[in-house]
């Protein structure tokens, strides 16, 4: 067996575990382990609350947003409802404090991260939450998302974002139901890997400053686990978001996430081992850095298998080289006939490349703590 031979079948080995095997190891040993967290009781005394929504730009929005969180069925005396517009040179603010919010900060501009930072200094709450501008949460979320924090362990949960569909080329959905399931099989065994902004919340005393170009997204959980905190998934505290109606839209969406995620892996501490556990571990390393890893792996596998298609010509490597050729073509075809399965493969082939095109505009000029609100989702 050749050099080249061992870099094709290993690199088409990584590819399937991360999409296929993980998944599978995740389900054989949550249904091996025993797991138990434990939950508020119907009589416990609910916590102090403090919602946090970061806001740039969004008149549009924020009455209803500040709306559907005073609308929860969380006792009202205990939830505090703060808005942080980070330089919003809108009527977000002005608009916010007329729909109720009970503090509105106007800060200059520094990010979401800094802004839900100056948020969290002036909370009074001992669970401090946080939800997207766009966002909508189902009205008994708050309550589960809080749940939790009755197991002392328990520093961070997040809740279950659905994505609304619009109907356009996007199969984003898709995706997201699949990876909302693996991170139901890792809270259960141990802690989730990521979160999203949507429905998160953390103690008062567990919350991290971090790098305004890092996010709390994905250098919340494992930090967590590193200071002796889990990091949980609720999949009953729910919030819906609209989804980026393209395909090509949710490429530049995720192509500016891993602009912010490459600087957590690289000089976040994700890659030092030290606080995790072998299984959080295995986790971070499958789902998280493989997955980071895939559009590097994929051309290091078409390359080989052309190589040793040009050298050997065995029915096997042509019938492997077909395959990756025809998955490129689909994505192609999707242009001028998207059909779902198409459609699919498109998705596919974007998304896989966005954290190389990530990684590559952080290397070329670095990442801004600012945001935009993503193009569809307002």
């Amino acid at each position: 067996m050749t050099l080249l031979t061992v870099v094709f079948w290993v690199s088409v080995a990584l590819l399937v575990y991360a999409q296929v095997g993980y998944p599978a190891l995740l389900w054989l040993l949550a249904h091996t382990r025993r797991t138990r967290t434990a939950a508020l009781s119907g009589t416990a005394e609910l916590p102090d609350v403090s919602v946090v929504v970061a806001a740039y730009r969004e008149e549009a929005g924020i009455t209803a947003r500040v709306a559907n969180l005073l609308a929860l069925d969380y006792p009202r005396e205990r939830l505090e409802v703060i808005v942080a517009c980070d330089g919003s040179p809108d009527d977000t603010a002005p608009r916010a404090r007329d729909a109720g919010a009970d503090l509105v900060l106007e800060l200059p501009r520094g990010g979401k991260v800094r802004a839900q930072d100056a948020a969290v200094e002036r909370a009074r709450g001992q669970i401090v939450a946080f939800g997207d501008a766009n966002a909508r949460w189902e009205r008994g979320a708050l309550r589960a998302l809080v749940a939790p924090f009755a197991d002392p362990r328990v520093g961070y949960v997040c809740g279950q974002l659905r994505l609304l569909d619009a109907g356009g080329t996007n199969q984003e959905g898709l995706y997201w139901r699949y990876e909302m399931a693996l991170r139901a099989l890792e809270s259960r065994l141990a802690s989730v890997t990521a979160g999203n902004g949507a429905i998160y919340a953390t103690r008062r005393e567990a919350y991290l400053r971090v790098d305004p170009v890092m996010g709390h997204d994905l250098s919340f959980p494992f930090n967590m686990v590193k200071r002796g905190w889990r990091a949980l998934y609720v999949s009953t505290a729910v919030a819906t978001e609209p989804m980026v109606p393209s395909a090509e839209g949710e490429f530049a969406r995720k192509r500016r996430m891993m602009s912010h995620t490459w600087p957590i892996v690289l000089r976040g501490g994700m890659l030092s081992p030290r606080g995790y556990g072998a299984l959080y571990g295995l986790m971070l390393g499958s789902h998280r850095l493989l997955r980071y890893a895939t559009p590097f792996l994929h051309l290091i596998a078409l390359a080989a298998n052309v190589a040793l298609y040009a050298l050997h010509a065995g029915p096997v490597y042509a019938v492997t080289l077909a395959l990756q050729l025809a998955l490129l073509l689909a994505a192609l075809a999707a242009l001028v006939l998207p059909v779902q399965p198409l459609l699919v493969a498109r998705y596919y082939v974007l998304t896989t490349a966005s954290p190389a095109a990530g990684l590559w505009d952080w290397l070329r000029h670095g990442t801004p703590a600012g945001w935009e609100p993503a193009e569809g989702t307002r």
